[in-house]
């Protein structure tokens, strides 16, 4: 089966950064957002492979799509579709505390958790969350590979989202069921936190270590 373009449903830092990651690996991308024009010039940046249009239009020409968008938005996007039809959907979002106080939702459940109550007909992975921008734009660092964990109830679609995390350089680690996103997403609030709280900038990440 050929595949389709990737959507990316939000155009800010993470979106731009994975476009630019995956475009260069030869991959297809499309993003959907409310106002495309705001957009256009920064996507076009990106080369012929990357294109823009509205939410539903980007949806609709991607097998895969990429949540990479505020929490709240995302769930209004999982929402807004009657049935998605059995895409994969990746939410790459943190259910971030305003001033970054901390994650709004967590132990009992999941950001992740909830978008998949509300995206019917979805199968929906957990990825691309812990870490910044700037490491999802190039994921490059002399000393080894940066930690990418992903989860799912699906395994095909948990497998497909692993192959991708790979192929623009992560360390892609398969942490099973999608209830292990109540991990993840305080995992990313470490990054968060040592980034921006305590100052050590953003162009660090984490890596695995193996004997």
């Amino acid at each position: 089966m050929t595949r389709r373009s990737i959507a990316i449903l939000g155009a800010g830092n993470v979106g731009l950064a994975l476009a630019r990651a995956l475009v260069a690996k030869g991959e297809t991308v499309v993003f959907g957002v409310p106002n495309p024009d705001k957009y256009r010039d920064a996507v076009a940046a990106l080369g012929p492979s990357a294109g823009i249009g509205s939410t539903d239009a980007a949806i609709d020409a991607g097998d895969l799509v990429i949540l990479a968008t505020p929490y709240a938005a995302a769930l209004g996007i999982a929402r807004s579709r009657p049935d998605w039809s059995h895409r994969i959907l990746v939410d790459a979002t943190n259910p971030l505390a305003s001033g970054l106080a901390g994650l709004s939702v967590g132990t009992t459940t999941s950001a992740a958790e909830e978008i998949a109550k509300l995206a019917h007909g979805a199968r929906v992975v957990k990825a691309f969350n812990t870490t910044g921008a700037e490491n999802m734009a190039d994921s490059r660092y002399p000393n080894g590979l940066v930690f990418m964990p992903v989860c799912g109830d699906d395994a095909d679609a948990r497998s497909r989202v692993i192959e991708l995390a790979t192929l623009i350089g992560f360390d892609a680690v398969d942490c099973g069921e999608l209830k292990a996103a109540r991990y993840l997403e305080p995992f990313a609030m470490t990054w968060i936190h040592l980034a921006i709280k305590l100052g050590h900038g953003r162009h660090f990440a984490f890596a695995r270590l193996r004997r």
